[in-house]
């Protein structure tokens, strides 16, 4: 990268599949999207899953269930696909120009059918996500897709009808633009589905020490159930933002993506996010995109060591877990301050939510107190 050169997206070129001329288009079919499928459409659209154009081939397919690329040889950890049902399948062609619509049957947009086959469900369960169990939110959303995929480039006419947080639901074009407004060469992204606290804020001040800007970068998109709702993580981050971070070196904006909770080969599939977005670094923290006890606590790190080099061209940050310690007076983790038994303060996110629905507030040692204020009022009205 030259002077204040943003980095390269993922696959050479920045995709944009928005359209603003739907009169012209006659369709064979109309289908309502999942809201998986509904996120995974904006995400295509934006460019943010560039370099797809759209849903993806059969051939692609299997190729990134067995090898995490695609036909071509480009780094791609997880299927992007529209599965449809049987009646919907039988009444759809290839050829076929097909309207999309979200679940109160708007238009959204449009596919152009390539392809229609079979998708392995299994295989793709086992591949993507490690497992078969329906216990797993990722599968289960999986296995209640349609058995038929459709596959084809898209046309968008609108990525999403009345969009939550449309004043920081900024598409990569728009970011890579703001960083260069503000003179960013190297920013550092963070992902998150929760309020930030202070171990997050931790590692993400740490990374802000080796890059020129911070990109709060919240996962805004389909979560499952127990998820904190994203009105109440927003006012968590502009409060946080506002009283504890330098306001010229940090950023918020929201991804629209869904949550498939696929630990590893999910972290490799945020990071291609990011590199869209204009990120040159991304923090890979314990357990990411992890659920349950499905993966080990580093693998999402150990995955990227499985790229070919050249992959990715966005630097993933490995953290270890943080903690505040007592003794220390101060956050640390297993690489700045040697373990001592009782010393550490370490809530589980269940113990946290106990403590908030009783309107307990949770030590200032593991949330700021503003953010603990918005989170007790959200659980216990």
């Amino acid at each position: 990268m030259g002077d204040k050169e943003l980095i390269q997206s993922h696959g050479g070129s920045l995709v944009n599949r928005i359209r603003k001329d739907p009169a012209a288009d006659k369709v064979a079919a109309s289908i309502r999207l999942t809201q998986r499928q509904q996120c995974d459409l904006e995400m295509i659209a934006v460019g943010a899953m560039s370099p797809l154009e759209g849903f993806v081939a059969e051939a692609d397919y299997h190729s990134i269930c067995d090898s995490m690329r695609l036909t071509n040889g480009t780094v791609w950890p997880i299927p992007i696909t529209c599965g449809v049902d049987d009646a919907a399948a039988d009444r759809i062609s290839v050829g076929d120009r097909v309207g999309l619509n979200d679940d109160r049957g708007r238009l959204l947009g449009h596919l152009t059918v390539r392809e229609k086959y079979r998708q392995d469900k299994r295989k793709q369960a086992v591949k993507a996500y490690g497992t078969e169990d329906t216990a797993h939110p990722g599968v289960q959303v999986l296995m209640a897709e349609g058995d038929t995929c459709l596959a084809g480039p898209i046309d968008v006419v609108t990525p999403r009808h009345d969009p939550m947080f449309p004043e920081h639901r900024l598409a990569p074009a728009q970011t890579r633009s703001e960083f260069e407004r503000r003179g960013w060469q190297t920013v550092v992204a963070f992902q998150t589905r929760n309020p930030i606290h202070r171990a997050h804020e931790y590692l993400t001040k740490c990374a802000q020490e080796i890059t020129d800007g911070l990109l709060i970068h919240p996962l805004m998109g389909a979560t499952k159930e127990g998820d904190i709702p994203g009105e109440v993580r927003m006012r968590c981050y502009q409060v946080l933002i506002e009283n504890y971070y330098h306001l010229g070196h940090t950023m918020l904006s929201i991804m629209p993506a869904a949550m498939r909770y696929a630990g590893p080969r999910e972290a490799i599939l945020h990071a291609i996010y990011r590199q869209n977005y204009g990120c040159s670094h991304f923090i890979v923290g314990r357990d990411h995109a992890g659920v349950g006890d499905y993966y080990g606590t580093y693998d999402a790190q150990k995955i990227f060591d499985q790229l070919p080099e050249g992959g990715l061209k966005i630097v993933p940050l490995r953290f270890e877990h943080a903690a505040w310690s007592k003794r220390a007076g101060c956050m640390v983790s297993g690489k700045t301050f040697p373990k001592i038994e009782g010393d550490q303060i370490f809530l589980s996110g269940s113990k946290v939510r106990e403590m908030l629905t009783r309107g307990e507030r949770p030590p200032a040692e593991f949330t700021r107190p503003e953010v603990a204020d918005i989170l007790i009022r959200a659980m216990t009205e």
